[in-house]
């Protein structure tokens, strides 16, 4: 009799056990697209505790596995490289000529930028030419998709959640729409923008709305970026210079950023 009611309480133990871990286990992570499905069912009851509204829970209910955002993930080796070796395969040269030739084209845009933010032409140059070579190549992969893949896969889930709760945001808000589509990591507009710094950074300069594909938003949402990342005006921003904090808030590997400061100090003149 003791070991029957052992038994019982056992199996109500485990059933108890069963119904409080399933969801967390079916929202935790996945390494195929074998369990995408299921993840981002359970994952939009997290989303919609988070304020999420019907738009952005139905772009998520839209998603598919992004094999080709996973590919991309773990293809990055450009950045393992020396710091010449990497101007020279991103054409640091090419980005440095045509953004000056940008810089004069643009000139009333940037005075107004610089006024604004206190950022100066050639940081902002030159992350536009390496990220999308000045707004040539934006990405055709959907936004939702990559960033709900990264959210899934077991690499860096946490920190894709926060990306995926703010493009859903942004669909509720209607920056970003269900077909939006970027770079292989959720990255945005004219100069990739993942979608949690849109929400933190991302400015419309003439008022009427962010669209980070368009130039003029593109250029001050990044001045933006940078001034929320300690940029002080009137400072150098090569190594070792007050300003070269925030270009290290941009990118976090050493020889994007040295890139970046060699590049802007060239297209500024300096």
């Amino acid at each position: 009799m003791i070991r029957e009611e052992m038994m019982k309480l056992l199996c109500m133990i485990a059933a108890l056990f069963i119904g409080l871990t399933t969801p967390a286990m079916a929202a935790s992570c996945g390494k195929t697209a074998a369990g995408f499905d299921a993840w981002k069912t359970a994952y939009a009851a997290e989303a919609r505790a988070q304020g999420i509204g019907p738009e952005g829970l139905a772009a998520l209910a839209e998603t598919s596995y992004a094999t080709g955002t996973i590919k991309a993930d773990r293809g990055m080796h450009s950045f393992k490289l020396g710091l010449d070796a990497f101007m020279e395969k991103r054409g640091a040269a090419t980005i440095v000529a045509q953004g000056r030739k940008k810089k004069t084209q643009n000139a009333a845009l940037f005075r107004r930028i610089e006024k604004t933010y206190g950022v100066p032409p050639g940081p902002i140059i030159a992350i536009w030419g390496m990220e999308t070579a000045f707004g040539a190549y934006m990405g055709n992969q959907n936004t939702v998709s990559a960033v709900a893949t990264l959210a899934y896969d077991c690499r860096r889930p946490d920190y894709f959640r926060e990306q995926l709760i703010a493009a859903l945001q942004l669909i509720d808000n209607g920056v970003l729409s269900a077909s939006s589509t970027g770079a292989m990591h959720g990255e945005v507009g004219q100069t990739q923008f993942l979608p949690r710094n849109v929400l933190l950074y991302g400015v419309s300069l003439n008022g009427g709305g962010i669209d980070l594909n368009d130039k003029a938003d593109a250029l001050a949402s990044t001045a933006n970026f940078l001034r929320g990342h300690g940029w002080q005006p009137g400072q150098g921003y090569s190594p070792g210079e007050p300003n070269f904090v925030a270009l290290q808030g941009w990118n976090a590997a050493s020889v994007y950023q040295q890139a970046l400061a060699i590049m802007g100090t060239e297209i500024d003149g300096n």
